[in-house]
Formats: structure tokens, C-alpha cells, sequence
């Protein structure tokens, strides 16, 4: 068989593992809050000051995990990195009190940032292996993971035993699956081959201009300011807003949570047919046109609920190729992605972390609806800032290099 397909092959199921279990992580994690904030009494503000803890460790560990992907190589950064965030759990899990729990969740916040960065860095020279659209299919098992951590928490907890164990089993268990996953992933530094000659050199400084970051990450913003506003507010603008009853309200959130995972399982042939700029100009409509038929659903009356569900679906549709393109096109740039992935990531995901507070005091200044005109405008603009940026670098964007191409056994 060829190498650099088997490689590719190998390292393409390293990464599926990798995802998942980032998610499994998280799913763990969240799913688990109730139980710690029950066991140290957090209440309300000091728990949200602890989820904002993490989401700052996790920004500042991937501003500095750029570089040292580029210098060591993403594999290199896996190899800590998955397991690092798995082990890290064990603070949050063992916590005695908040002063100690604050401390703890910076650092679960770094393990987490570190890994995101490596992983999607790996996954887009997976990508390049392999000379068409695979990085999206990555992203919905991440939340597949998510979903297996909320299920095993639901398990445990309704088998009497400890979220709190749970944790600590997990800790201790999770880092040792990263390790065999990790063992599959592409040997030895990126190979960018397109960056060994002059030219190549030249087309990656071109691609990977700061105006075109720029773009890419405010693109990266605004769908996850988008995909955060429905992930903190669609059950409760059912139920607010919309006065669902207390059972059907969640079904809001779980729509949208449906469709987005589907897409993104399903993504990478859509955009393989389609091409990067139109699957974000689609991307970018589909989801302004979800968000508008949730703001109209009030005057829907009888079916005001079943617009709504609508409309989230058809923004998770939306939204679940956003982040996918945008990565692969920082990755088909050419050139080492780690610090440009990494900026873009953080962009991103100050999108996630200042979404909800912004819309959050925007609701209580006016109303939910008109807070939630501010990721409908973003959806739009998903399309105008990262649609340009692609198109940009598709005249200079370095070649893919086919998984089949190379040397033979």
C-alpha cells in the first residue's frame, strides 16, 4: 500500500479519536456542574465566574499553543496536550472549596485551549494529505463525544452513584485512550511541501496576511457568537417569549443541537461539491434566514412554537459549516497553521465567551428579541467577512497533497 495513504488513513482515525474525546471531556464536565455546584454551594454568580475562568485559561493556552505547534510540530503538542486535558479534570473534580475551584478551573482551561489548537492544526494536515473536504466530519463527532459525556453522566447519576467519581475516573482513564490515538497520527514534523521551495514560501507569507486573518477570524466570531446565542438562549426564548410549555421549551435548543451535528457529520460532501466560498455564503444565509423565522415566530400564533424550532434548525444547518471551512481554508493556505489556527480559534472563541453576557445585558436593557437581533446581523456577516477571505486565498493557496501521491512500498 502507499505511505502517505496508510498514513493519512491512520492519522485521519488518530484525530476522530482525539475529537471525540475533547468532547467526552467537556460533555463530562458540564453535564456534571449541577453536581459541583451543589457539593461547594457556588450559586449562581460564582459559578459563572468559574466557567469564565476556564474560557480566559483556554484563550490564553491557545494564543501560546500557535507557536509551539509550528516549532514541535501539532503532533508533538497532541501527544501532552490530549492527555494533559483529560488529567486536568481531576482539579475541578477534588476542588475543596471555590477559592481552590478558581484556581483549578484556569488551569482545566489551559489543557482544554492547548488541545483544541493541536488537534485542529493536525486535522487540516490531515486534510491537505488527503486533497479534499474531510475536517467537518472531525468537528460532529466532537459532539457526538459531548453528547456520550451528558448520556454517562445521566447513567451514573441515575444509578445513585457520584458525578464527583465519575470525574475522577474519567481523569484518570481518559488520558491513557489519547495515547494509542495519538500514536496514529502523521509521523514526524508537517510536511508542507509547497513551503520547501521559494515560491511556496512566497504563496504562504501572501495567504496569510494579517487583513486576511482578520477576516477569517471575524467570520469565526460572529458563527460562534451565533452558535453560543442559541446554545444559552433558544430554550429560553421558547419559553419566555414564545410561552412553550416547561417539557417543550428544551426542544428549542435540542433542534438546533441536532441539526448542527448532523450537518457537520455529513459537511465535508456539501462543501466538496460546492467549494468553500458558496458553502459560507450558504452557510451565512441559511443561518440569518433561521435566526429571522425564530423572531418572527410570535406572530405565528398556534404554530409560533414550530416556526421557532424551524428556524434553529435551519440556523444549526447553517452554522455547523462555518468553522469547519474556515480551518480548512487556514490550513490550505500552505505554510505552517499553527499560529494563524490558533488566532483564528481564539477569535472565535472570544466569540463564544463574550456572546452570552453581551446578549444577555442587551435582553435585560430592551428584550430577548431584540438581543437576539445581534447574532441574526452576525449570521449575515459570517458570509460577508469570511466568503471575501476564502476567495482570497483561493489564487494562492498552496496545493493539496493527495494522500495517494508519493512514494510507493
Amino acid at each position: 500500500m502507499n505511505k502517505k495513504l496508510a498514513d493519512a488513513e491512520r492519522a485521519r482515525v488518530g484525530v476522530f479519536v482525539f475529537f471525540f474525546l475533547c468532547g467526552l471531556v467537556m460533555g463530562l464536565w458540564a453535564a456534571g456542574l449541577p453536581s459541583l455546584n451543589d457539593r461547594l454551594d457556588l450559586g449562581p454568580a460564582r459559578l459563572g465566574s468559574v466557567l469564565l475562568l476556564i474560557s480566559g485559561g483556554a484563550l490564553v493556552s491557545m494564543l501560546a499553543a500557535g507557536p509551539l505547534v509550528d516549532r514541535w510540530s501539532s503532533r508533538a503538542v497532541c501527544w501532552f496536550a490530549g492527555p494533559f486535558s483529560a488529567v486536568v479534570l481531576l482539579g475541578p473534580a477534588l476542588a475543596p472549596n471555590y477559592p481552590a475551584l478558581a484556581v483549578l478551573a484556569v488551569v482545566f482551561g489551559l489543557g482544554l485551549g492547548v488541545t483544541e489548537v493541536a488537534m485542529n492544526a493536525h486535522s487540516v494536515e490531515v486534510e491537505r494529505r488527503y486533497a479534499r473536504p474531510i475536517i467537518s466530519a472531525f468537528h460532529g463527532t466532537w459532539s457526538l463525544g459531548g453528547a456520550a459525556g451528558g448520556a454517562v453522566t445521566a447513567l451514573v447519576l441515575q444509578a445513585g452513584l457520584d458525578a464527583q467519581t465519575l470525574l475522577v475516573v474519567a481523569a484518570i482513564v481518559v488520558p491513557f485512550l489519547y495515547l494509542p490515538a495519538a500514536r496514529l497520527l502523521l509521523p514526524g514534523p508537517p510536511r508542507h511541501a509547497a513551503a520547501d521551495s521559494p515560491a511556496g514560501q512566497n504563496r504562504s507569507a501572501t495567504s496569510l496576511k494579517w487583513g486576511l486573518i482578520a477576516l477569517l477570524g471575524a467570520a469565526a466570531f460572529a458563527g460562534h457568537l451565533a452558535e453560543g446565542a442559541a446554545i444559552d438562549w433558544a430554550a429560553l426564548h421558547a419559553r419566555w417569549v414564545l410561552d412553550a410549555d416547561p417539557a417543550a421549551a428544551p426542544l428549542a435548543y435540542t433542534v438546533f443541537a441536532v441539526a448542527m451535528t448532523t450537518i457537520r457529520l455529513l459537511g465535508d460532501p456539501i462543501r466538496a461539491r460546492l467549494g468553500s466560498v458558496r458553502t459560507i455564503h450558504l452557510a451565512g444565509l441559511l443561518a440569518t434566514c433561521g435566526y429571522g423565522l425564530v423572531l418572527l415566530a410570535p406572530l405565528a400564533d398556534a404554530l409560533a412554537i414550530v416556526c421557532a424550532w424551524t428556524g434553529w434548525a435551519l440556523a444549526g444547518v447553517g452554522l455547523a459549516t462555518v468553522v469547519p471551512v474556515i480551518f480548512s481554508a487556514v490550513g490550505a493556505a500552505g505554510g505552517p497553521v499553527g499560529r494563524a489556527l490558533a488566532l483564528v480559534t481564539a477569535f472565535g472563541y472570544s466569540g463564544l465567551l463574550v456572546g452570552p453576557a453581551v446578549l444577555g445585558y442587551v435582553a435585560e436593557a430592551s428584550s430577548l428579541p431584540v438581543a437576539l437581533i445581534v447574532p441574526a446581523v452576525l449570521a449575515a456577516a459570517v458570509a460577508l467577512t469570511g466568503a471575501p477571505a476564502i476567495r482570497a486565498l483561493d489564487g494562492v493557496r498552496a496545493p493539496l497533497e493527495p494522500a495517494g501521491a508519493g512514494a510507493r512500498d
